[in-house]
């Protein structure tokens, strides 16, 4: 179920050299990875809900798919389930150079503090399940409907992020530090509605002069 960021490296350039002769389809490229390829699409949508803005529908469509990927590792599932069409799309070269790129800088950048520990954390249905708990919990917590909250959708996507840094190199404490995302977003989250409840719905709309 883990992999380390050498193998992560080899595979993502492996996968810009076969596109060279022939398109490559994201459903080969994900299909050769294992379970790996929950921590590398995990890796990949999470950089996007990093910023402190609310994305309104993109949220919520974030939070259904880790949810669907949480419950597929939570279930045994050896790669992800995706669907036919989304696994037919053809990716060129150039395509898989620049995704390459972006995940090649993330990768070297976490290498410097990661390292194999606690790996009864990550390692084999117990690392599996854990895994899966991490991508639910952050999924349904980013699907929460809320248009003026910010950091709704960066302190899930830390937890996501933290897990696939865990999984790249067998780090249990970068598991550890995921939870510890999930349970002050679970915290951020209660205060709102805590203000909600005890302000009304009026203070709350006007929770973003205060950012």
């Amino acid at each position: 179920m883990t992999t380390n960021y050498d193998q992560i490296v080899a595979t993502l350039n492996h996968f810009a050299e076969q596109a060279k002769s022939r398109p490559l389809s994201l459903g080969e490229a994900l299909d050769s990875l294992d379970h790996a390829a929950f921590a590398l699409i995990a890796m990949i949508l999470a950089l996007p809900y990093l910023q402190p803005v609310p994305m309104g529908p993109l949220t919520i469509l974030g939070g259904v798919t880790y949810a669907v990927l949480g419950w597929q590792l939570l279930r045994g599932h050896e790669s992800p389930a995706l669907p036919q069409r989304m696994r037919a799309v053809e990716m060129s070269e150039r395509s898989w150079r620049i995704l390459t790129k972006v995940c090649l800088k993330v990768v070297r950048l976490v290498k410097k503090f990661t390292r194999p520990r606690l790996t009864w954390l990550t390692a084999g249905s117990r690392g599996q399940k854990i895994g899966g708990l991490i991508l639910l919990s952050a999924g349904v917590l980013m699907a929460i409907p809320f248009g003026v909250l910010p950091f709704n959708n960066t302190l899930p996507g830390f937890a996501v992020l933290f897990y696939a840094f865990g999984q790249f190199e067998q780090d249990g404490l970068m598991v550890l530090i995921s939870f510890l995302w999930l349970i002050l977003t679970a915290l951020y989250f209660g205060y709102f509605f805590y203000l909600a409840w005890y302000f009304g719905a009026e203070a709350v709309n006007h929770m973003p002069n205060l950012w």
